[in-house]
Parts: C-alpha cells; structure tokens; sequence
C-alpha cells in the first residue's frame, strides 16, 4: 500500500487485491463523529469513484466511513500509468473477478473499521453486482463474509438495459468474448441520457478517467450476470439481508421495470423499493433537489438498519 494524499474528505491509497491488481481507493472517515457503520461502494460501467466526491461527505458527516474503489478495468486504477498494475487495461474485467474484488474490499473494510456495521452500495454495474454478490454461485463468496453485511443499497442497478441488445448481437457477443475475452470494442453511452444536469453531462464527456469501450467479456459478463440475477439467481438471497432498492422511472440507460421485478421476485424478509418519478439514470446527480433528496433517503435508510442497541466504536 502507498499513500497518495489526504484531504479534508477523503484520504487516497493504492492497495493490492486480488490476482495481485493494484486498485486506486478512496476512504471518507468521520473525523469527529463516533463510527456508526462503514459502507463499501462499487460504482458503474465506464466511470469511476472521482464522480462521487459530491456525494460521500454526506455519509461521514453522519458516522458512516464510505471505502471506494476504481474497479478493475475503470478509471485510475486501469488508467493510472505511474501506479497501475502492469496487466490492467480499460475494460479488461470479468464478473467472476468483480466480485471477487467486492469480497476483498469488504475483508478490508472490516479489518479497518471493525466491529462497524458493513453495508454494501453499488451504482448501475455496480448495483448489479451489489445485488450479485449474496446471490452468486460461482466462485462462492465466503459464507461470513455474506453473513457480515448489514445491508444492501443499489441504486439504478444494471439488471436489463433500458434499450436491450438484440439476441443475436448478444449471441455473437458470447461466442466472441470467450475467444477473444480481453479484446475491447466501443461502448457508446449518450451523455444526455445520464441526467438532467447538462453541466454534469458534458463534464462526463470531457473526463480523463472516461474512456467509451469495453471487453467482450467485461460486456457479455455484464449482460448475462444480470439476466440471470433476474431470471435465476435472486432466489439464492438470503432471507435476513435487508435491501435498499433504487430507481428512476425515466432512466434510459437501465430498466426501471427489471429492478420493479427483481425486487417483487426477492424472498427477502427486509426490502424496499423506491422509485423517483421522472428520474433518470444517475439520480445522485440530479438537479432540482432530487440528488440531495438520494443521498438522505440512503443514509437514513442506513442508519435505520444500524443493529440496536449498538455500541458506537471509537475511530
């Protein structure tokens, strides 16, 4: 591990994780408050923890530490020239290593603030595999660490596509990534599609950490991993594991019905699903009051999930 810098929000680190990939993190930790719970965040498909700064201060203003991660393949921790590990490149990513590094990141966010209670918060990929991870199957998650979590939020999670693929495309996809998993093809997304902050949108175009391709396993892994969430795999949640469930019912980019129809399918005794009327994909950065209406509605469903009575932990 080696230390970038620390600010007032967040202290930057470079850790190793699995398949030994150096991965770029950000910790935001309650300075003065006494540690409620720690949350582990997996952001979406071609972007990175950077968009979030507007958004976790929030959280550890309230006692809840947030450990982000560039994921494998996405933003500095795949663009990264000077830290980056030797064999990462944008893109090259699969679900089998996703979660993976979900797991790891978790093992690490419990010896760093043990004893917190751990939530898990995922953002479109991110909130497919937020929703993935209690559920899979294949590598098997670490029973504890399953059973460790508190929680689950998933925000405007990648289930189905707003705009599916065909079936043919996504059939020549899958024969295509598994001989040729690490070759990468463009990803177009429409800015305008994100949300209805245009300043937001264009500064998206414009970022460094945004490149517009993808893997052909990255992709198909994607695709598939959240048809089967949907169609096979939601069954395997466990009972006792409450979740957050978040969508806008004008998103674009991912279906608003795919997460209606997960979350009525879910055999999960603790779930609740919310959704924000005209919104679109990214709601934490929409105008008008809604982002701060998102971030509130998360925290606060976290700390009504906080176990009691609890004993909050000196940091």
């Amino acid at each position: 591990m080696s230390m970038a810098m620390s600010t007032a929000a967040y202290t930057e680190a470079w850790l190793s994780g699995p398949q030994k990939t150096r991965f770029y993190t950000r910790t935001y930790k309650p300075e003065e408050a006494q540690l409620n719970a720690a949350v582990v965040f997996v952001h979406g498909f071609i972007e990175h923890i950077g968009r979030y700064e507007h958004v976790f201060p929030a959280w550890s203003v309230r006692g809840i530490a947030v450990f982000a991660y560039d994921q494998r393949g996405f933003g500095r921790t795949a663009l990264d020239e000077k830290n980056r590990s030797k064999n990462s490149a944008y893109g090259k990513t699969s679900w089998r290593e996703q979660l993976e590094d979900i797991e790891w990141a978790i093992n690490h966010v419990k010896q760093e603030f043990g004893g917190a209670p751990i939530f898990l918060y995922g953002h479109s990929m991110g909130g497919a595999l937020a929703l993935a991870f209690p559920t899979r199957a294949n590598p098997p998650p670490s029973k504890n660490v399953v059973s460790s979590l508190t929680g689950v939020v998933a925000t405007s999670p990648l289930i189905l596509q707003a705009q599916p693929a065909s079936k043919a495309a996504r059939w020549f996809g899958g024969k295509a990534s598994r001989l040729a998993p690490t070759l990468t093809i463009p990803a177009p997304i429409n800015s305008k599609d994100l949300s209805h902050d245009q300043a937001v949108n264009e500064a998206y175009t414009k970022d460094p950490y945004v490149k517009f391709v993808g893997s052909l396993k990255g992709i198909s892994d994607m695709l598939d991993g959240g048809e089967n969430l949907l169609h096979k795999d939601y069954i395997h949640w466990p009972k006792a594991l409450p979740l957050l469930l978040v969508h806008g019912t004008e998103d674009k980019v991912t279906s608003f019905k795919a997460s209606e129809q997960f979350h009525g399918a879910l055999p999960a005794d603790n779930k609740h699903f919310s959704p924000y009327i005209n919104g679109f994909h990214e709601l934490h950065n929409e105008p008008d009051g809604v982002k701060e209406r998102l971030i509130e509605e998360c925290i606060a469903w976290v700390e009504a999930h906080i176990p009691s009575p609890s004993v909050p932990s000196k940091l």
